[in-house]
């Protein structure tokens, strides 16, 4: 049963690589498993919504408000494998429309909802409820291959492409860990390497 003490999946430093291009994490694949199947997993209910970023990007994902695993608490995004042109059909089809402080957040048709729930998660964002020292972070996970500083933020990326994994650490902030497919960090990387700089 996912949550239990012993359940070293539910871990996020237990970090799967069914083929070399492929990460697995909290028990569910990226590129393959289904929103779905990670309600199952998180046994909660996700909530869905589509994002328009300022430049007119569309992206679709689930936020899971409270999951526990393993004892540890956290708060879960993912994004969802959704083709471009049916992207702008959920947007046209959208319910409301709100500002947010990254652009605009769009309440998807019922339909539409149900529909992301069925293709496939290809990145997740864990959010866990403590604070984590970097001593920790450096047992559990290693050393980073790079570490990249955001100018405007001063937040610090820890950056794993063997692992499909970028570890932000923002001083007294709580860390955020996001995993993509090994193949697709270079993806995640290069904005940040456009808006920061390498620190080591």
């Amino acid at each position: 049963m996912p949550g239990r003490p012993d359940d070293k999946s539910g871990l996020p430093w237990h970090i799967e690589h069914p083929t070399p291009d492929t990460t697995r994490i909290f028990g569910l694949t990226l590129g393959l498993s289904t929103t779905n199947e990670a309600e199952q997993r998180f046994q909660e209910e996700a909530k869905s919504s589509l994002f328009m970023s300022p430049s007119g990007h569309l992206v679709a994902e689930m936020f899971f408000e409270q999951v526990t695993m393993a004892g540890l608490k956290s708060k879960i995004v993912t994004t969802i494998a959704v083709p471009d042109a049916e992207l702008l059909t959920m947007y046209e089809r959208g319910l409301r429309i709100s500002n947010t402080s990254s652009g605009k957040k769009i309440t998807l048709a019922q339909e539409d909802a149900a529909r992301v729930r069925t293709l496939p998660i290809v990145s997740l964002t864990y959010m866990p409820s403590v604070r984590l020292e970097e001593g920790i972070i450096s047992k559990r996970f290693g050393q980073p291959v790079q570490r990249i500083k955001e100018k405007k933020s001063g937040a610090i990326h820890w950056l794993y492409p063997q692992n499909g994994l970028d570890i932000t650490l923002g001083g007294e902030e709580k860390p955020v860990l996001q995993y993509v497919p090994p193949k697709n960090f270079e993806k995640l990387v290069a904005p940040l390497l456009n808006n920061g700089e390498i620190i080591d």
